[in-house]
């Protein structure tokens, strides 16, 4: 059973409340002393103050709902009902109340009732959360395993992402997510049921995009979608890896990563002054997820291209690598693209999430130096590195990396145009991020403006 609420006894009266009483400051207050002695087990003491509360004002739909939470707590669950009900008489709509009707109900074995009362409250209030995880509970009591899975889903979607919980909800929360895993696995079985000898018609076919839409409807992917930070262009795929098959020349990069690794351990070996910290932000940028890595060599690079421009000294070090670049279909933006260079992730060190900048090119990985524990993230997939074998991915969709090894992890990244870009979209983005540049980085006034 879920924690029982007090129905706004500590706040304000609910919107649209028509009982207010000219005691309405006094009798809260009595009952917000009455509640933390309660929960602090001062039982007596809360007992008093209750009291005082419904000697001014018996008929307060908050005193009511006191007195009923008290006969609860004391076992009587049919005393409770009747004052929840003299309470929703009074004020109807207060989906704490409601909820707590539902809960004396529950414990008197009323089930229809029950089931009246959480609707009564989900129709108040459509998203609340504990209404919703009793009704789920109710539903499996009810032998109604997939309705209860799927207001299951709606509790659990009711709670934002990251938030902490009260220790008296958080079971209730966990049976949901296992109410929720079990249905979506059981859904899944049903489903490929249905479609084996329809699979099995179609095996010459590719359906590894059907199977990505089966995971989303079955819950065991979460949908991502492109985030970019400055440029979304409409209407292209977004693929969180996309298929090797549309980057004929990822089999010339792979191999050459023998020649592109042995020049990476040359600079890593003789240049690590030339080592810079791929994030770095002034102090007072809002880092938000960066904050552990900003400025740290934590997370390093040597870069060959960078915002548009060659790092001519670190070409030179690494001629094989630059010329096998410039065979590549790097994007390139005056000012901005490409960018190249090789990528250090120290042990134990890990990438948080976070989105590129534009979807109108993409990121290639190849990875030089894999250590056992190094995996890489892009929105519901994700993978293990492994030396010299190649992918390429949308970074506006949501990515992380992580690397649980000792040893230092090295990949080369580059970035290429989005092959579903045409030649003439290229040229327009480039001059309009051009443009977007120029027009914050000449302002009138600024030094070396015109």
């Amino acid at each position: 059973m879920l924690k029982l609420h007090h129905g706004g006894a500590t706040g304000d009266a609910p919107p649209g409340s028509s009982f207010v009483t000219a005691n309405e400051e006094q009798i809260r207050g009595l009952l917000e002393r009455a509640e933390r002695a309660g929960t602090s087990g001062q039982r007596e003491q809360a007992a008093q103050w209750l009291a005082q509360a419904r000697a001014i004002a018996p008929d307060h739909p908050l005193v009511l709902n006191s007195v009923g939470l008290t006969a609860l707590h004391d076992g009587d669950a049919a005393s409770a009902r009747r004052s929840f009900e003299q309470a929703i008489a009074r004020e109807g709509r207060n989906a704490a109340i409601w909820l707590n009707l539902a809960t004396a109900c529950r414990r008197l074995g009323q089930r229809d009732d029950e089931m009246n009362a959480l609707n009564r409250a989900l129709t108040l209030e459509p998203r609340y959360t504990l209404a919703l995880l009793q009704k789920a509970s109710l539903l499996e009591l009810l032998d109604k395993p997939r309705e209860a899975a799927k207001v299951c889903r709606a509790a659990l979607a009711t709670i934002p992402r990251g938030s902490t919980l009260p220790e008296s909800v958080r079971p209730a929360v966990r049976h949901a997510a296992e109410v929720a895993r079990n249905d979506d696995a059981a859904l899944t079985g049903f489903i490929e049921s249905q479609l084996a000898e329809l699979r099995a018609q179609h095996d010459g076919d590719p359906q590894d995009r059907f199977d990505h839409c089966l995971d989303l409807l079955t819950g065991r992917r979460k949908l991502y979608r492109c985030q970019p930070t400055f440029m979304y262009f409409p209407h292209l795929p977004a693929y969180e890896f996309y298929p090797r098959e549309q980057f004929p020349w990822l089999e010339e990069l792979e191999q050459s990563t023998d020649e592109i690794r042995g020049e990476f351990q040359r600079v890593f070996a003789e240049d690590a002054g030339g080592l810079v910290p791929y994030i770095s932000y002034p102090a007072h940028a809002p880092l938000d997820q960066w904050r552990e890595l900003n400025q740290s060599r934590r997370w390093s690079a040597f870069f060959l291209w960078r915002e548009g421009a060659v790092v001519s000294e670190h070409v030179e070090r690494c001629p094989r690598t630059a010329a096998l670049l410039e065979r590549m279909p790097m994007a390139k933006v005056a000012d901005h693209a490409p960018t190249a260079f090789f990528s250090i992730l120290d042990a134990k060190t890990r990438i948080p999430p976070h989105t590129g900048v534009t979807n109108t090119r993409l990121i290639v990985h190849l990875p030089l130096i894999v250590p056992a524990g190094c995996r890489f993230r892009v929105g519901s997939e994700t993978r293990d590195w492994r030396t010299g074998e190649a992918w390429v991915f949308d970074d506006t969709i949501e990515h992380e990396a992580w690397n649980d090894s000792d040893a230092s992890r090295a990949v080369l990244i580059f970035d290429v145009w989005n092959p579903y870009l045409s030649a003439a979209e290229r040229a327009l983005v480039a001059a309009a991020t051009k443009a977007y540049g120029a027009w914050y980085r000449d302002e009138p006034g600024r030094p070396g403006s015109l």
